[in-house]
């Protein structure tokens, strides 16, 4: 157990917090996530089968279609969408997405998030793009 800060780029502005679901690999919200349900869906990831619902959902950066961005939204909609993401460095679809939806969105932290932040960690996301981590 121990607690470490890190200060990121805050794309999307938002103070959460809430239970982290870490991959080390990108994530495609077209195809890979169904949005009305929140379940990672690709068959070959290592979430498959896991909800990113109301988690602090940390992966390096998005892939595949623009549409991804329509979906976060729709995720928002359904109240089936991550409370926030960590990437170590945001692509447009994330962005965008996270900017429509309303999801707070930190990338660029000072130190590898997919090495510091754990599934399980208790992750606290702040307006100004502090990360507190208790694991």
């Amino acid at each position: 157990m121990g607690f470490l800060r890190l200060k990121g780029r805050s794309l999307v502005k938002g103070e959460v917090e809430g239970e982290a679901l870490v991959t080390s690999q990108p994530i495609s919200f077209f195809g890979g996530v169904n949005p009305k349900t929140g379940f990672v869906v690709e068959k070959n990831h290592e979430l498959y089968g896991e909800k990113v619902t109301g988690k602090i959902l940390v992966f390096p950066y998005g892939k595949g279609s623009s549409v991804g961005s329509y979906v976060l939204y729709a995720m928002a909609r359904y109240g089936t969408a991550p409370l926030a993401i960590i990437n170590l460095k945001t692509d447009p679809i994330i962005a965008v997405g996270c900017a429509l939806a309303n999801i707070p969105l930190i990338d660029r932290l000072d130190k590898n998030p997919l090495e510091t932040i754990k599934t399980g960690d208790k992750v606290k996301v702040f307006l100004d793009g502090w990360v507190e981590v208790e694991g």
